[in-house]
């Protein structure tokens, strides 16, 4: 099989395709990636001399780099997207463009091409902000999205049911939660707290720190993809959670407790705008139905994780 991965230089997307290979040895990946600042080729640096993985520079949103791309492939496994938050407040153009405009001419190419089969990966940020006593997200939610990356994701979901609804273009949608991992980019909470205490610098936390997120180790995210890939029902939505909430207070005094440090290490800075109370996720239909559940608990992966950041300074150092 031959699978077109967008934004395979990013965090997600790279250890996907590292997860892939390893795991589907007869099967190829053609990586579509515009290298923008969080793609980085050194993510993918082991497999340039393998037969079976091929990088394309280009956007998502140029049509014909698109068309080449997709040609020939059997599956497209769509990561791209402009996603930090913090980004889109200040300039949501390319967020836009990449995120609804993309995904839009990679469907025309997928229907054009002879209904490839496409599966889009979302974020739980859809669906707005919960209550701390609010039931988890579910694949029922309403969309209620409050930030222009969101409201960004929220189109182009919308735009992938709608190729399946009218065109019977074969989708599967992922909403996902916090991912963490290697590769990450050191903007985004855990990377940059344990860059930070790597260089003795404190930890910037927003607000009063207790928004609550749900955090799912990007192993078990691929793994959760991989099934609906495999198994998932077209048509279909499934939300895979980590099973992991903490409010970004207490995460702060995990990673603190994890590296041996202090609490004075933590420097209270002011509040994102609109940022959202909680997250979290229901993932009863993927384990219903894909008999998938996150296997990694969070402890374990933010130890794994650490230990990647500690010895991988060459990668993170000229990122931040």
């Amino acid at each position: 099989m031959k699978l077109l991965v967008t934004g395979g230089a990013g965090f997600i997307g790279s250890n996907f395709i590292h997860y892939w290979l390893n795991k589907y040895q007869d099967d190829e990946i053609i990586n579509l990636d515009s290298l923008t600042y969080a793609g980085n080729l050194e993510n993918l640096s082991d497999l340039a001399n393998n037969s079976r993985y091929r990088f394309i520079k280009g956007d998502i949103s140029d049509e014909k780099i698109v068309h080449q791309a997709m040609t020939g492939v059997d599956v497209v496994v769509h990561f791209a997207a402009e996603s930090h938050v913090d980004r889109s407040i200040i300039d949501s153009t390319n967020f836009i463009r990449t995120n609804i405009e993309g995904t839009r001419v990679l469907l025309e190419a997928a229907r054009s091409l002879g209904n490839i089969r496409f599966h889009h990966i979302s974020t739980d940020e859809v669906f707005g902000a919960l209550t701390l006593e609010a039931a988890p997200f579910n694949e029922h939610s309403p969309y209620d999205p409050r930030s222009p990356y969101s409201a960004s994701k929220a189109a182009s979901d919308h735009l992938v049911r709608a190729y399946f609804h009218t065109y019977q273009l074969p989708i599967t949608i992922s909403n996902c939660s916090n991912n963490y991992g290697p590769y990450q980019f050191p903007e985004k909470l855990i990377p940059l707290f344990i860059t930070n205490l790597l260089d003795q610098k404190k930890l910037p936390l927003y607000g009063s720190g207790l928004n609550v997120r749900d955090w799912i180790h990007v192993d078990d995210h691929n793994r959760g993809v991989e099934l609906i890939i495999k198994k998932g029902k077209i048509g279909e939505t499934y939300c895979l959670g980590g099973n992991s909430e903490k409010n970004n207070l207490e995460m702060s005094h995990l990673i603190l407790q994890l590296m041996d440090q202090g609490i004075e290490m933590i420097e209270h800075v002011s509040d994102r705008l609109g940022h959202d109370l909680r997250y979290a996720i229901d993932f009863s239909k993927a384990k219903k139905d894909l008999g998938w559940e996150p296997e990694i608990k969070l402890e374990d992966g933010l130890k794994t994780t650490m230990e990647w950041y500690k010895n991988n300074e060459a990668w993170w150092r000229p990122l931040k």
